[in-house]
């Protein structure tokens, strides 16, 4: 089969590879559609980060470049085991987190396998293949059949879904009838928007230099206001419009320091910072502005199979809507390189998802 393999910086190549092997416990995925992600981005052009090296495997499963990229896919189960709960032709959406789930790993045995020491992806650093392929092989565990309402051309972003449901998750309350501030109009902020309108969030604030982007999110009309910071001051936009008390809580999807701060501006007393994002540098906590506002701060880290079972059911019943404009291109295997990660590394404020499939006929064909 074609597979797009990482060999390290800048170096992926399209190779015929044998088709994964699929062991007890698992099927034999014929992916349909995978997303390029922000960290496989990083891989491309600053890695290996977290992908292991031979000098380095990962401890738990040995997996090591050249690895099979790609962890946002679905597709269809083309060879099941005998009693396995599901049937060849099911369409499905891959959970591609897979955590050690030993007796002795704290995390996994209170739930929070998404925190797992030994925690290995598809798609970078298991043994069973990526969705930048044609097939992958998937513990049964990690499979979701997706609801009749969601169509499987669009169902690969369902990942970055997951990824801001976990985020919402952190905050640990309910976001009913507050006001938010999203800072980056990426995937995960355009995600986030979304689950925000399903939760009732009072008024929604994304703030997006990129004008590209701005209009994508105006066309999605899942916020209130969406501003650029380089025009407007963020914190008296949103006092304006939070009748002078600013925003309860800002979701920080950018990972850069001007923002953080401004951000910060913007946030009202007893407020909330939850940052979302992969910082490159060292994040800085504005002193003054933490102390005197009180205000509270929070990660967010992946997501586990909870935050998955979660969005599926919002969307099976509807509540999740315009998801599928955050598609932005759509790109053959065999072009993967040059119009899925050069096209992002070149104009990646241009695009908010490019969806990769093995089955469109290259454009150079």
């Amino acid at each position: 089969m074609k597979a797009a393999r990482y060999y390290g910086k800048g170096d992926i190549r399209i190779e015929d590879i044998p088709v994964p092997e699929f062991g007890d416990g698992q099927c034999l995925i014929e992916v349909e559609w995978c997303g390029i992600c922000g960290s496989d981005l990083h891989e491309y052009v600053a890695g290996p980060i977290g992908i292991p090296t031979p000098e380095s495997p990962h401890p738990w499963n040995g997996s090591h470049i050249p690895a099979t990229l790609g962890h946002e896919f679905c597709g269809r189960i083309s060879k099941v085991n005998a009693g396995s709960r599901f049937k060849e032709g099911q369409i499905v959406m891959v959970d591609p987190h897979i955590a050690c789930r030993q007796s002795t790993c704290h995390v996994c045995k209170v739930g929070k396998d998404h925190l797992c020491p030994n925690l290995a992806f598809l798609g970078g650093s298991s043994l069973g293949g990526g969705g930048l392929s044609e097939y992958a092989a998937v513990d049964e565990e990690y499979l979701h059949v997706l609801p009749q309402n969601v169509d499987l051309e669009n169902a690969a972003v369902i990942e970055p879904l997951v990824v801001a449901s976990h985020v919402i998750d952190v905050v640990g309350k309910s976001l009913s009838g507050l006001d938010i501030l999203i800072v980056g109009g990426g995937p995960i902020g355009i995600a986030l928007a979304s689950l925000l309108k399903a939760q009732d969030a009072a008024f929604i604030i994304l703030s997006e230099p990129a004008s590209r982007r701005r209009n994508q999110a105006f066309d999605l009309q899942l916020m209130q206001k969406v501003i650029d910071p380089r025009a407007e001051n963020l914190g008296e936009v949103c006092r304006q419009v939070t009748t002078g008390k600013g925003v309860d809580v800002v979701f920080d999807c950018a990972g850069i320091q001007a923002a953080l701060e401004s951000a910060f501006e913007a946030i009202a007393y007893g407020g909330t910072y939850v940052n979302v994002a992969m910082w490159d540098k060292p994040l800085m906590i504005p002193f003054y502005t933490f102390f005197r506002k009180e205000i509270k701060i929070l990660s967010s880290c992946c997501y586990n199979k909870a935050d998955f079972q979660r969005v599926m059911k919002l969307m099976s019943e509807g509540r999740l809507q315009g998801y599928e404009k955050m598609i932005t291109s759509r790109v053959a295997l065999d072009d993967v390189v040059t119009k899925g990660f050069e096209e992002l590394v070149a104009r990646k404020d241009d695009h908010v998802k490019i969806l990769i499939s093995p089955k469109l006929a290259s454009s150079a064909a």
